[in-house]
């Protein structure tokens, strides 16, 4: 009997997909909650660290995470994501992608450690080389393990990467609240993360039960890099996207300025974070999957997800841009005030971005990286003069606002001609996102009606509107079919005598 990930040619596409749907429904199902517990993690350090640090430790924290983030993307050249694509046994590429991918992210770091004070510069916050340097120790790490990542992935094993991932955020916790305490400032989040990455590192390493095995064949060379330069060239884009604001933001308006905007930036993180990060740990393995032998199988698993992602994404959108204040209030205090008008407006990339992912996983799967990298490319033309010039007319928010414009403008037409090309119609799934839209703004006018006659402080905002707004989107987005299956259930359910359903 054939593995359950794998696709024999005798099945339907249905068959296709349904089978390995619920592999990867198995996978995303860990990968949600290792997402959750380590996004819960994040967000209480983030809560502490709010109110030890200043915005400028913020500051300089966004200056060494911009730098991070951008290496991350690229340290690997896209080993882990060949591993998962690669066409044939892991255990045949391994040894190769191995090497590659810790040869890579040495030479990456040490370039990095090198160029780190003028990095810094360039951000407007010199004082942040140091915490630069320490920061990107993390991709060492991930180098190391990129090969193993590949293979809990490929094989849809999401709960050892959860288990390794959580324990990973304990060491975090451990680690970062007393650095701040001690008055390390921006350090505290750079040591803690540097710690929970080297423990995640070692779990990923033993639980991978892949042989430790060093070499460099030519011919399977070859193909890695065929596959992963294009993808590392894409995400490394994808990270100049998403973190060239902070190096504009903090060389115009100063370390204070940038970090309002990263904390706001961060909140419009939370569901590409949470959901986009999980959904991306088996969406690659199973979208690869269906398209190794029955095109058909692909196209539908497609049609399927992009209504469901839209469905999920659209009423927190809503939520966080309509009641951005109360949330930054409640959260974080007053003194943050000024993150709430940026966060209103990153909602909108928040929405991009999560369709965006979607679509480079669907183009990685039928190995047309080369698309994901003119994607981004057109994304970061158009966004690097926006966001020069928005931050210079209108500051934080008119960075915000060139990033919604420009996602929307050119970001989605760009992944809708991609994924056009590479033969994925988006056409069939229009009708199905109707609902998701409708349902979105009449969500938005109830809570902006609701809101006013509201008493008791940010608390009762978030709840009171918050909860109205969530349930009219249900309402209206939730076919009424499905409502009478749920009243008809409940009826038939045997109740004991107490009148509680067993």
């Amino acid at each position: 009997m054939p593995d359950e990930a794998e696709v024999t040619p005798e099945e339907s596409s249905v068959e296709q997909v349904g089978r390995i749907g619920r592999k990867a429904g198995r996978g995303l199902k860990w990968s949600l909650l290792g997402n959750f517990a380590t996004k819960a993690g994040s967000f209480a350090i983030g809560l502490v660290l709010a109110r030890l640090l200043t915005p400028a430790d913020f500051g300089m924290y966004a200056v060494a995470l911009a730098a991070t983030a951008f290496v991350m993307h690229i340290n690997d050249i896209g080993m882990i994501a060949a591993g998962v694509q690669w066409r044939g046994k892991l255990e045949d590429m391994a040894p190769t992608g191995a090497t590659i991918a810790v040869m890579f992210s040495v030479f990456v770091y040490g370039v990095f450690w090198l160029l780190a004070p003028a990095f810094a510069a360039l951000a407007g916050t010199p004082d942040a080389a140091p915490v630069v340097r320490l920061l990107t120790v993390v991709i060492l790490i991930d180098g190391i393990t990129a090969i193993r990542v590949s293979a809990l992935q490929r094989r849809f094993e999401q709960d050892r990467l959860t288990k390794a991932t959580v324990i990973g955020m304990l060491a975090n916790v451990a680690v970062a609240p007393p650095l701040a305490f001690a008055g390390a400032g921006a350090y505290s989040f750079a040591g803690g993360q540097v710690a929970g990455a080297i423990v995640t590192g070692v779990l990923v390493f033993t639980m991978a039960d892949l042989p430790v095995k060093y070499a460099l064949d030519r011919e399977i060379a070859k193909k890695l890099l065929k596959f992963g330069i294009p993808l590392a060239g894409s995400l490394g884009v994808e990270a100049l996207l998403l973190n060239a604001d902070y190096v504009i933001v903090g060389n115009a308006l100063g370390a204070a300025a940038l970090g309002y905007y990263l904390l706001a930036f961060n909140v419009s993180n939370w569901v590409p974070g949470l959901v986009g990060t999980a959904v991306r740990y088996v969406s690659i393995a199973g979208f690869s999957r269906l398209a190794e032998h029955e095109p058909g199988a692909l196209a539908l698993g497609v049609r399927r997800t992009v209504p469901l992602l839209v469905s999920a994404i659209l009423p927190i959108a809503v939520v966080m841009a309509t009641l951005a204040s109360p949330l930054i209030e409640f959260l974080y205090g007053d003194q943050w005030g000024p993150s709430a008008d940026v966060l209103r407006i990153l909602t909108v990339l928040m929405v991009v971005r999560m369709l965006t992912s979607l679509t480079f996983d669907i183009l990685a799967s039928l190995g047309a990286t080369n698309a994901t990298v003119w994607l981004n490319a057109g994304w970061a033309v158009a966004l690097i003069p926006a966001l020069w010039t928005g931050t210079h007319l209108a500051g934080i928010r008119g960075a915000a606002f060139a990033h919604g414009v420009v996602a929307v403008l050119v970001a989605l037409p760009l992944a809708v001609l991609a994924l056009h090309r590479a033969g994925v119609s988006l056409v069939p799934t229009l009708p199905a996102l109707v609902r998701p839209a409708l349902g979105a703004a009449v969500s938005a006018v109830v809570i902006l009606l609701v809101l006013p006659s509201i008493d008791g402080g940010p608390f009762a905002q978030l709840v009171v509107a918050g909860g109205a707004g969530m349930l009219t989107f249900a309402l209206v987005v939730v076919p009424i079919g499905r409502f009478r299956q749920l009243r008809s259930w409940l009826a038939r359910r045997p109740l004991s005598h107490e009148g509680v359903a067993r």
